[in-house]
């Protein structure tokens, strides 16, 4: 009789693990292992709902069941705090997004002879797998795939491809073409017809010169904390609404009765505009469009909101600007916020709530925080990106 070995744990990409660190593709902890390399399915082992998993790179935890893709995240977080040397602060169980609530999304499309493909990417290849179904995306973002396959068979080039940018608004779906060439009255018309018979919010195109907004009957907007923000083409959006929710939660909490709060990386003000609800904000974002949107938004909510367009890598927050709060929120890029951190651990600013989409860099500007003095009271783990390795997190500092 074969020795059997047990699959203990998922690893940071997703493969399954033994105790003895043997990875094992689309295996799920509890599965069992065989002298030959045969998998016995454990009970954390689930059918993938959709036809094209694994090959698409859209997802890659379609195989294992909620129990233990929240656990998942959660040792992502988990492990990077211990390898910066870091005791576990309390943890909340992952928020997992549901099924079929995603609300922006890029695709890749392309032309091959008649038949044009559109889809995400194999894993770490280039094909595209040509989606026939997807169990990630919101119904109104993929009722829009058929359709497109039809109008992009006029506009793209054989065996080139393009990209296709979905986003969810206030006013229906926000479609950004990327190099596509439309040449001709027909073939404008044609992008005219299609924005209106499907009702789309604007249609962009970018042909490498930046975004061109061919059809927008009315501004699109994106609500954030009750007020309708207008969205740049191709501006950032949190992956899902659910996600968004229990992100702003878990930032409310952390900031508790602060009366003045710096949300800083603070985009179309996904934080910034709720917490003026209830608090004077200073919003600082380094892009230019999103701050411009979000000044106008506020503005006319008649907020206590003052945004500041500001490069935060290049100038950080000082000492001085940083006394007149007391509650900081930062939600930077992947590569965390390294500047700033630097100056938040020198200040005496007595509640930080730090929102990260890389466990690592965070747990890096995390240390910083703490040896200077500051602890983490709780961390919130988020999977808005289901069924993919992708984590993110909120986490309340106190000093």
């Amino acid at each position: 009789m074969n020795d059997l070995i047990d699959i203990v744990r998922l690893a940071g990409r997703g493969d399954g693990v033994t105790d003895d660190g043997t990875h094992y593709p689309l295996t799920a902890p509890g599965d069992t292992v065989d002298a030959f390399g045969v998998v016995a399915p454990g009970p954390h082992h689930v059918t993938p709902p959709c036809r094209h998993f694994p090959r698409c790179g859209g997802c890659q935890l379609q195989h294992v069941d909620d129990a233990s893709y929240g656990d998942f995240i959660v040792d992502r977080i988990v492990g990077a705090l211990e390898a910066q040397g870091l005791e576990v602060p309390p943890m909340d169980a992952a928020h997992l997004s549901p099924p079929r609530t995603r609300r922006r999304a890029s695709l890749r499309a392309e032309k091959q002879g008649k038949r044009v493909v559109i889809g995400f990417n194999e894993g770490a290849s280039h094909r595209i797998v040509d989606m026939t179904e997807c169990h990630i995306l919101h119904p109104d973002l993929f009722a829009l795939v058929a359709p497109l396959r039809r109008l992009l068979g006029g506009l793209l080039r054989d065996r080139r491809a393009g990209g296709v940018q979905m986003t969810l608004t206030d006013q229906g779906v926000d479609l950004m073409l990327e190099k596509v060439t439309v040449e001709g009255l027909a073939a404008d018309e044609s992008l005219t017809d299609f924005a209106a018979a499907h009702r789309l919010a604007r249609l962009t195109l970018d042909d490498g010169y930046g975004p061109q907004t061919r059809y927008e009957p009315e501004p699109a907007t994106v609500t954030l904390g009750g007020v309708a923000v207008p969205l740049p083409p191709g501006g950032f959006l949190q992956a899902t609404a659910d996600g968004e929710a229990a992100l702003l939660v878990a930032v409310l909490a952390g900031v508790g009765d602060a009366a003045a709060v710096a949300d800083l990386f603070a985009g179309l003000g996904t934080f910034a505009l709720p917490l003026s609800a209830n608090a004077k904000v200073l919003a600082v974002e380094g892009a230019r469009d999103p701050a411009l949107a979000l000044k106008a938004a506020g503005a006319r909510a008649q907020r206590l909101l003052l945004v500041e367009h500001r490069d935060l890598f290049r100038r950080p927050l000082d000492g001085k600007e940083l006394a007149r709060f007391d509650a900081i929120v930062l939600d930077p890029p992947r590569a965390g916020a390294r500047e700033q951190v630097d100056l938040l651990s020198a200040s005496a600013v007595p509640r930080i709530v730090y929102v990260s989409c890389n466990p690592g860099t965070f747990a890096r500007d995390a240390r910083a925080l703490i040896v200077a003095g500051y602890r983490i009271e709780r961390v919130t783990p988020v999977g808005q990106f289901r069924w993919s390795t992708h984590v993110e997190l909120v986490a309340a500092f106190t000093r």
